[in-house]
């Protein structure tokens, strides 16, 4: 596996992350986005039976444990980081046997090219080279094959300020994506689809307890009204992308 100097430094800082034992504190914000992770579950649930999926970048594989249940044909997972990998193993030792997991570059992978039908990850498209890893995606996947991804949107000045005060919680070379990324997508792939979370869900995040709340439903509700103006797109925390490959 060849690593670039910006894989390696991926590589320690999630080794160190996943041999922590407690969680980032940033995961409690996350709440503000279960929205999302709904949407992309249920994309899963809808497109994975009998298809070969491909975690890219599972980390310690909870994404897994799930879509799992959705029938595929096989799961195959890929990380740089050999912690998260041993970890992952671990947990699905017993498992069935269409669970494989591989320590890998997510830029410049082992496989070979069409292999997939759906490549997904959470939260990693932003740790890359944007354009290498899109462009490997495509290779790897099969005509007509499908990704999905949620990443962090890096035009907020609230957060991108959060995150400058806080440089220890995430990597050097983390650049959440803006708006140009998108067009890198649409460039190989077809139905590309944007969609915006976390604007009011995230403001207000200390006066609801779960998804269940009222609240947060009611905020779900304006911000994805809100979104349907271009300016308050700036405003968003986190997009979920689904495309096709051309």
């Amino acid at each position: 596996m060849t690593l670039t100097e910006q894989n390696l430094r991926e590589k320690k800082f999630h080794d160190e992350l996943q041999s922590k034992s407690k969680g980032r504190f940033e995961n409690i914000f996350y709440k503000s986005i279960t929205n999302a992770w709904e949407d992309f579950y249920n994309f899963l649930n809808l497109n994975s039976k009998n298809s070969e999926i491909l975690d890219y970048g599972c980390g310690v594989g909870p994404v897994i444990e799930k879509v799992i249940k959705f029938n595929p044909k096989k799961i195959t997972g890929i990380d740089i980081s050999d912690v998260s990998i041993s970890k992952a193993k671990e947990k699905f030792a017993n498992s069935t046997s269409n669970v494989e997991l591989l320590v890998d570059n997510c830029e410049n992978t082992t496989f070979s090219d069409h292999k997939f039908d759906i490549v997904y990850g959470l939260g990693i498209l932003h740790h890359l080279q944007f354009s290498k890893c899109i462009n490997e995606i495509s290779r790897i996947l099969k005509p007509e094959g499908k990704l999905l991804f949620i990443e962090p949107l890096g035009t907020n000045p609230l957060i991108n300020f959060y995150r400058m005060l806080t440089p220890k919680s995430r990597s050097k070379d983390e650049h959440p994506l803006v708006f140009k990324d998108f067009e890198t997508i649409k460039s190989s792939f077809k139905n590309v689809n944007i969609k915006y979370y976390g604007f009011l869900t995230l403001v207000f995040f200390p006066f609801y307890r779960s998804n269940d709340s009222n609240i947060f439903k009611f905020l779900v509700k304006l911000d994805q009204l809100l979104f349907k103006t271009k300016i308050f797109r700036y405003f968003a925390w986190s997009v979920l992308i689904t495309a096709k490959k051309n």
